[in-house]
């Protein structure tokens, strides 16, 4: 295959995009606390290790996608450290591929619409989860994050501008 301008600004969006998962994912998962990972809200509702669990799956599946290598498979630990770390892990390989395959399998378009937006629906629960937890993290201005593509392991930059309050007048 080979990738066209327009396949290669489209992938450039897609790693930008990762690496906004990583950096979202990270303030949710950075410094959380212990009990955090089973807060069980109601019998149908996930808790955080479910949801790490899922978005580990959901980026290994994204990796698959673009390499045309095979479906979905569910692959939780059921540990949350380790899947914290392998969904990071998950968004290395991810973000490696693209990088170095700018012709991939599906549409990026296809990788968005289906496991990267599913992942970021997944942190806004995590960061929901962890208001009800106790625990929530601060409201940030992500407009002005240092975000980096090709930065997607759990180490991200510190927020930049977090607030209290209401977000809509400090945008």
């Amino acid at each position: 295959m080979t990738a066209s301008a327009s396949d290669n600004t489209a992938v450039e969006f897609l790693r930008h995009t990762v690496a906004t998962l990583a950096y979202r994912a990270g303030k949710v998962l950075r410094d959380a606390p212990p009990e955090f990972a089973t807060v069980k809200l109601n019998d149908d509702v996930r808790t955080p290790l479910e949801i790490v669990g899922h978005l580990g799956d959901l980026i290994e599946w994204a990796r698959r996608l673009a390499d045309g290598s095979g479906p979905w498979q569910a692959a939780s630990t059921g540990r949350f450290e380790s899947d914290v770390e392998r969904f990071f892990t998950a968004l290395a390989r991810l973000d490696a591929y693209l990088a170095a395959h700018p012709a991939l399998a599906q549409p990026a378009t296809t990788i968005f619409q289906a496991p990267i937006a599913d992942a970021l629906t997944h942190v806004g629960q995590l960061a929901m989860l962890r208001r009800c937890a106790g625990a929530p993290i601060r409201p940030e201005s992500y407009a002005k994050a240092e975000i980096v593509t090709g930065r997607v392991g759990l180490d991200q930059a510190r927020p930049g501008r977090e607030f209290d309050g209401d977000a809509s007048a400090r945008r």
